[in-house]
């Protein structure tokens, strides 16, 4: 059977660090109350000057390097994000142009921080109906150029960031071997962005805002919901999981999933203490990590899950 096989992996973050302690000089809180409600110790800032293809293009750069193949090979790119450079051109484009990638289509997944779910499932399904063989996705963000400093339900849990993986088409079994997308539209007013767009193109509207105990709800109950739906739809069991990696947004809703689905910490990875929420970028992120410390190996079954704004959910079961 043919399928998207990653054969390449790449993340960037930004050098800045702030930490918990910084936050608590900028808005009324404290480490042990972002620790408490989020397991957020520090996450990354992105510069003035650095923009999210900026991030992307760093971390396609590694991604490529790591699958050793050149750009011009590359047919396709897809990048998840939802606080692309400008309206348009896509944050693809600008990447294709970075790298040199000429001979590669280019578009962007706007599904927040599914983004990366969403592109990697359609990235899949183009390679499988046999129209490209090399696809890179990419998910990244720089949300936190959207936050309001004195916001502190929102402040507090995002950083910038950028992860990439390069597929390339297979018949040795490996690669993505199933997902499952789901969304619920009629819950996006809980977590929204609501100026800069056409309904209200007013800059100082720019903001996120959320209602966290709405997502907190949403969140934990389509995240146990799509990794038993994907999970189906590969005809595994959970016991079969090697290494699950969820989306990176609160170590609460990843205790409640490891504790429903009976997972030892072993078999999960995190590292949302060190990041905050990178959004789109957060499971690409840590998969690059996970592959560079030898949690991954050929042949492992690795669950990708995740859920974000829209509202959106969605995950990917990959054959290592």
């Amino acid at each position: 059977m043919r399928r998207a096989s990653i054969i390449g992996v790449g993340s960037y973050v930004p050098k800045k660090v702030l930490t918990n302690s910084d936050l608590e000089k900028m808005v009324e809180t404290s480490d042990e109350w972002i620790m408490d409600r989020t397991g957020i110790r520090e996450r990354r800032i992105s510069a003035d000057n650095e923009a999210t293809s900026d991030l992307a293009f760093e971390a396609a750069k590694r991604a490529l390097g790591s699958a050793k193949i050149d750009p011009k090979e590359l047919e396709l790119i897809i990048v998840g994000t939802s606080s692309p450079d400008m309206l348009f051109p896509s944050t693809s484009c600008m990447i294709q142009d970075k790298l040199g990638a000429v001979n590669a289509a280019a578009f962007d997944v706007s599904a927040a921080c599914t983004g990366f779910n969403y592109a990697l499932a359609a990235a899949a399904s183009f390679i499988e109906s046999g129209l490209y063989n090399n696809v890179m996705v990419v998910g990244a963000d720089t949300l936190t150029k959207y936050l309001d400093w004195t916001d502190r339900n929102t402040c507090i849990l995002f950083g910038d960031g950028a992860g990439a993986v390069v597929l390339k088409a297979t018949s040795d079994g490996s690669g993505v071997i199933a997902n499952y997308l789901g969304a619920e539209g009629s819950g996006g007013k809980y977590l929204i962005m609501p100026g800069g767009g056409s309904r209200d193109p007013e800059a100082k509207k720019r903001f996120i805002w959320m209602d966290g105990k709405e997502v907190f709800k949403f969140a934990v109950k389509v995240l146990p919901k799509c990794i038993k739906a994907v999970l189906e739809k590969a005809e595994l069991n959970i016991s079969d999981i090697s290494l699950l990696i969820p989306h990176q947004a609160n170590t609460r809703i990843i205790d409640f999933a490891m504790k429903l689905f009976g997972l030892s910490k072993d078999k999960v990875y995190v590292n949302l203490d060190r990041y905050g929420n990178t959004s789109a970028a957060s499971i690409p992120i840590a998969l690059d990590e996970a592959v560079k410390e030898g949690r991954i190996k050929k042949g492992d079954i690795v669950v990708l899950a995740g859920f974000g704004a829209g509202l959106t959910y969605g995950a990917n079961i990959v054959k290592w």
